[in-house]
């Protein structure tokens, strides 16, 4: 009885841990997942991490093929859409009723800052990185732990869906400046107009994503 609590949360700190591989994009849309790499390097047992793998399966980051063993997720039209409904619920309605010397603001602008030096080294992946910091942080304005917690599971369904554009460059490059954009109206009281930039922002997002599912699909 004594050990169950103890097992618990070592799944909720090893999802969790996976969750961030997909976040950062350590691991990838399609990428099989072995059960012997993984449970070596977490140093954890088998059955903890089998219990991980069908939490993750039902949050749809990870999916169970039968006789050929797990995978993560590629997400499809309709999750792609769905997320990001998600998104704009969540993170406009954060910047609306934000104040600007919410500490989360700072984390906004370390983010744009780190998205920078990655730029001028061309390194795509981590200006990614980068950007879905920048929206995280725009979730902790909200100061709802589990808006916070929702947008976790969000963020990282949003970077596997990611993998279906070739060339991370299209996606991000744009948004640096946009990033910047919100934060200056942010920084200037104007939270309305820095909410509906976002708005335009992530509708332009979600089209780039959608025409790139669609390119993908019609290669199969």
């Amino acid at each position: 009885m004594k050990k169950q609590p103890m097992a618990q949360t070592l799944s909720v700190t090893i999802a969790e841990t996976i969750r961030h591989k997909i976040t950062i994009g350590e691991l990838t849309p399609g990428q099989r997942l072995s059960e012997a790499m993984l449970s070596e390097e977490l140093d954890i047992s088998r059955n903890t991490l089998r219990e991980v793998f069908r939490v993750l399966t039902q949050e749809g980051l990870l999916t169970y093929a039968p006789n050929k063993g797990v995978y993560v997720s590629v997400p499809d039209m309709a999750a792609i859409i769905d997320i990001y409904q998600v998104r704009r619920l969540i993170e406009c309605d954060a910047l609306t009723h934000a104040y600007a010397l919410h500490p989360a603001v700072q984390k906004m602008k370390q983010s744009v800052s780190e998205a920078r030096e990655h730029e001028k080294v061309e390194n795509w992946i981590g200006v990614g990185t980068a950007n879905m910091n920048f929206h995280t942080a725009i979730v902790e304005l909200s100061d709802s732990e589990r808006l916070i917690k929702l947008y976790h599971n969000i963020a990282a369904e949003l970077r596997l869906a990611f993998g279906h554009l070739n060339d991370p460059k299209i996606l991000y490059a744009p948004y640096i400046d946009k990033n910047q954009a919100i934060l200056a109206l942010l920084d200037a009281g104007k939270n309305q107009d820095a909410a509906n930039t976002l708005r335009e922002y992530l509708d332009l997002s979600e089209r780039t994503l959608l025409a790139a599912y669609k390119r993908s699909q019609s290669r199969l």
